[in-house]
């Protein structure tokens, strides 16, 4: 314990004087100093300890588990109709592009995915093959996982082709709907899912184009592989090498087993079926570019 100039005992838990010049007057005098002493009350509560990193870690899965035991029928519920995947997939991709696009454009984007999926499935279930849901991947898209493969490259054909079909429908609502609410994100959304689909329609596996042009000629799969080394270069990005390297594999262990008999009954198509799936292909492909062309938003400077 001290004691200050004045007299006053100052302990070590208190706060040390604190002098207040008057509001008025040339300068204070030494009759004319007060101070003012602040101690903490006794009954103070003590202050709060900043919360640990095992409490900042364990914050979400507490959140989480709030949510499981208040909503768990409905989430038993999702697991029984085998849709978690499919949800949580969307969610998180949702998530992924709201950080570069912002919600609207990115929630936009992922149900163009899914509809683009839909006609994968639907195709699939005409032929009664056994599917998945569709589950999303960020920035490589969505996909289907496949329980039986088609019987003949005829029908692989159709089931790829089935998700550009119903997908290039699904951006032309977009671009329809852009026009009666004067909307330039539905146009942005209807280009970016026109070039959505012509891009899968690349005649590389594990794109759709790959798998249509089995039914058409195996040439178009070299084709492929050469047109995307070009974009590779031109525009090099990690998803483009990602689909090169895997087209490259595909393309490699096809060609080891083209004389297989297997493999040549497989892709033993007639010339009427080669020529629809043809018709379908290059004519999709031709409307498809000539969408984007009317959806692309020119920028003002």
């Amino acid at each position: 314990m001290t004691t200050d100039g004045y007299g006053k005992w100052q302990g070590p838990g208190e706060e040390p004087p604190v002098f207040v010049p008057p509001a008025t007057g040339a300068g204070p005098t030494l009759t004319e100093l007060t101070y003012r002493l602040a101690p903490t009350p006794p009954s103070a509560a003590p202050p709060q300890k900043k919360r640990g990193l095992l409490g900042k870690l364990a914050a979400p899965f507490v959140f989480l588990g709030t949510l499981l035991l208040k909503f768990k029928a409905a989430i038993f519920l999702l697991f029984k109709l085998k849709l978690f995947a499919t949800a949580i997939s969307m969610l998180a991709s949702i998530g992924v592009y709201t950080m570069i696009w912002g919600w609207p454009f990115a929630l936009g984007f992922v149900l163009l995915l899914l509809v683009h999926e839909c006609g994968h499935v639907l195709e699939a279930r005409r032929q009664g093959l056994p599917v998945s849901a569709p589950v999303f991947i960020p920035f490589l898209g969505a996909g289907i996982m496949m329980r039986e493969m088609p019987k003949d490259a005829w029908r692989e054909a159709r089931l790829a082709l089935g998700g550009p079909l119903l997908g290039s429908l699904g951006a032309a609502a977009c671009w329809a709907l852009s026009g009666v609410f004067h909307s330039d994100l539905l146009l942005a959304l209807a280009y970016f899912g026109f070039f959505l689909n012509l891009f899968n329609l690349l005649p590389i596996v594990p794109l759709d184009g790959g798998r249509a042009a089995a039914a058409i000629h195996p040439a178009l799969w070299i084709v492929g592989v050469s047109a995307l080394v070009v974009l590779a270069v031109i525009n090099p990005n990690p998803i483009l090498i990602i689909i090169l390297v895997l087209a490259a594999i595909d393309l490699f262990n096809r060609w080891k087993t083209r004389h297989q008999s297997k493999e040549l009954a497989y892709y033993a198509v007639g010339a009427k079926r080669r020529l629809i799936v043809a018709a379908c292909y290059f004519g999709l492909a031709i409307l498809l570019a000539i969408a984007m062309n009317q959806t692309y938003i020119h920028r003002h400077a």
